[in-house]
């Protein structure tokens, strides 16, 4: 396995342990949400230039298009909680409540 595959899976492994480490802040959890997004993109887009399939060249553009919608929505969460709790905590939202 080559260095630069490895360094990439550290990435995704560092921010996957970021997200269910410290998750006190919605803030913080949408950032390690990002590097994510980030590693997995920046590797299927080495696989599709690897590969030399023609369709293989998509599953990168696919994967940046959810990344951005993830992370709009996202920001539109945190905008929303913010100005109706006045802070980011997760825990304490209570979402179950009517």
């Amino acid at each position: 396995m080559s260095i630069i595959y490895m360094n990439i899976m550290l990435a995704f492994t560092t921010s996957l342990l970021g997200m269910l480490i410290y998750r006190s802040h919605l803030m913080s959890s949408l950032l390690c949400l990002e590097g994510m997004m980030l590693s997995l993109f920046i590797m299927s887009t080495l696989t599709a230039l690897n590969t030399h399939f023609p369709l293989a060249n998509m599953v990168p553009i696919a994967l940046l298009v959810f990344a951005a919608c993830e992370a709009a929505v996202g920001l539109a969460l945190l905008i929303s909680i913010s100005n109706t709790y006045g802070l980011d905590h997760i825990q304490n939202l209570n979402l179950l409540q009517c």
